[in-house]
């Protein structure tokens, strides 16, 4: 099956390649210590999404010991009441963001999210002014192994994959959110470890920008990433091999 995922990818290889290490090991520690709290145990085997945040860890290398210390930390209740939030809004060039929050202060995150719209040239706007440009799916990214294409393709099939790619030795598979559980299952079945499994906002079409435009829209996508309380962002630029190659 062909790709819409080149974004995603693009996006998940700078998030580990560009970012600061330690902002992204702070995110991971916040999502495992939520997943802690909210399922109510500190059990990977009983806590799917403690698992899927542990698994992500591991993938952008976090040392064992962290994510042990935040295991911990959440089973010991020291962890604040945090609430999953969702802004929207445009960069230059009319480029829609859609912007996933975790935070225990909800002041906070809308005001510093405002100010980087208001200082970039963009604007936050109201609820529903983009997101339906978006279509979540569930995303997973593992390396190729020993495994026969052809045949893995058919097994992720049956598990509800939309969309199997492989390219550079790694796979993209996504789903249609309610196939998210069913997938992260049958990789499990299959002894297949995920680099990264998430949820995403896939953009149902891209928008075509100039170069200098892009640049201006990356300064917006990477001061929004860089907030503790921004858990994702998501646009619907295009991403053309030359601006890949400008601002990427």
């Amino acid at each position: 099956m062909a790709g819409h995922n080149k974004w995603s990818k693009i996006k998940h290889t700078k998030a580990v390649e560009d970012k600061k290490r330690s902002k992204m090991f702070s995110k991971m520690i916040k999502e495992i210590m939520v997943s802690v709290k909210e399922a109510g145990t500190a059990d990977p085997d009983s806590n799917p999404r403690l698992r899927t945040a542990i698994n992500n860890a591991k993938g952008v290398n976090m040392p064992k010991k962290n994510i042990e210390s935040a295991i911990k930390k959440a089973s010991e209740g020291s962890v604040s009441d945090y609430m999953e939030l969702t802004y929207e809004g445009y960069a230059p060039g009319g480029i829609a963001v859609f912007i996933e929050c975790s935070t225990d202060n909800q002041n906070r995150a809308v005001n510093n999210i405002r100010a980087i719209f208001n200082k970039k040239g963009g604007n936050l706007a109201t609820k529903g002014s983009v997101d339906f440009m978006f279509d979540q799916k569930g995303v997973f990214l593992f390396p190729q192994g020993e495994w026969n294409s052809e045949d893995l393709e058919l097994e992720l099939i049956d598990a509800g994959a939309e969309d199997v790619e492989l390219e550079d030795g790694q796979y993209t598979v996504t789903t249609d959110v309610k196939d998210f559980g069913n997938m992260r299952n049958k990789l499990e079945e299959l002894g297949i470890e995920t680099t990264n499994a998430s949820l995403q906002r896939i953009p149902q079409n891209t928008q075509e920008v100039d170069v200098e435009t892009a640049r201006k829209v990356m300064k917006v996508i990477d001061a929004l990433e860089d907030e503790e309380d921004v858990k994702a962002v998501y646009h619907n630029m295009e991403m053309t091999d030359e601006i890949v190659a400008e601002v990427v």
